[in-house]
């Protein structure tokens, strides 16, 4: 399963190159990603933590992103 995660946002990185997948939709597919990789954790409190991180909106992803880089 890792293994098709990875191939699915290798695959969504290459179509961005050559269509023009905008930064929000790759943010989605690691978003989603990720959300597959907390669902494999066996303890709960750690799962949900995880899971917890994948909240984020890209909005807010976007603004945080920015501020850290000085506004640009």
């Amino acid at each position: 399963m890792r293994i098709t995660n990875l191939v699915l946002l290798g695959t969504c990185i290459a179509a961005a190159a050559l269509a023009g997948c905008s930064s929000q939709q790759l943010y989605g597919a690691g978003q989603e990603w990720q959300r597959n990789e907390c669902n494999r954790i066996n303890d709960t409190q750690e799962r949900q933590r995880c899971m917890a991180s994948t909240r984020k909106s890209y909005d807010d992803y976007k603004r945080e992103s920015d501020a850290a880089k000085g506004g640009k």
